[in-house]
């Protein structure tokens, strides 16, 4: 006879699950028994290799995991994910909703002489800055509403973003996704008071500067990664495991009076 494991019988909805945080968080959480759908944008080559992981954790640890390659930040996908997940999963079985999109637009505000008439230049965009600010801050909104409207939401569940340094101090061609981030720690704050009243915790974390595929997207990025492994006084940067460890402890029962806060989980990086 298998015994219960921590999470069993309890939900994680994952929102960019493919890599980095998310796949992370997929792997921890599932050690502990805890069932995942995780949604992601792929391709049809690298979707194949993803869902045989999914597959191979899935089965070493006898959990579910449900791939939905679609895309989160449209309604029409949202609504069609809830339709078909609450015909899986039970009422009040969602326990986490991790929110670990990494979308956005990594342009400039201005360049040198970017007004002549004569030339093009690819500007950061009120556009981009909207688009930017949905896909990594008011989608959280949107997708905890959709949850609770399906009577999904544990009565004890866990909202957690994603945010970063970048957030509160400049980085080059970062402009979009600073003020994407910076709007998510508020977003979160009231949500964690708004939503208390379903018995939600709303929390974020800071993590240090880690080599994902969307770092690495960053322009300067190598730069970013020297400066971190230089100035962590852990004397390395962060790794994706180390993320999840802390999603893991917000999940559990002795994190249940942690809400609204930002958790640094960098090494002390942000003491330096």
């Amino acid at each position: 006879m298998i015994k219960n494991k921590q999470f069993s019988n309890l939900w994680g909805v994952i929102l960019g699950g493919s890599s980095g945080f998310g796949f992370a968080a997929v792997e921890k959480l599932a050690k502990h028994g805890m069932n995942l759908a995780v949604l992601y944008r792929e391709t049809t080559v690298t979707e194949r290799l993803l869902q045989e992981k999914f597959i191979n954790i899935a089965k070493l640890n006898t959990t579910a995991i449900l791939p939905y390659n679609l895309n989160a930040l449209d309604e029409v996908g949202r609504e069609s994910f809830i339709r078909e997940f609450t015909a899986i999963a039970s009422k009040n079985s969602v326990k986490l909703l991790l929110h670990s999109i990494a979308r956005g637009n990594l342009k400039p505000l201005t360049i040198k002489d970017s007004y002549s008439k004569d030339r093009d230049y690819d500007e950061l965009s009120v556009e981009d800055i909207q688009f930017t600010t949905y896909a990594m801050s008011n989608s959280l909104l949107d997708w905890t509403r959709s949850l609770l409207k399906a009577d999904l939401f544990n009565h004890d569940g866990r909202i957690i973003g994603l945010t970063s340094e970048g957030a509160h101090r400049y980085w080059e061609g970062y402009a979009a996704v600073s003020i994407a981030k910076a709007s998510l720690e508020s977003l979160a704050k009231y949500m964690a008071v708004e939503f208390s009243t379903y018995g939600l915790k709303t929390n974020v974390i800071q993590a240090g500067i880690t080599e994902t595929a969307s770092l690495k997207k960053i322009p300067g990025s190598e730069k970013l990664i020297e400066m971190g492994n230089n100035r962590n006084p852990l004397g390395r940067i962060t790794k994706p495991e180390d993320v999840s460890g802390v999603i893991y402890l917000l999940c559990t029962d002795e994190s249940f009076w942690i809400n609204g806060s930002i958790i640094h989980v960098d090494g002390g990086e942000h003491c330096l």
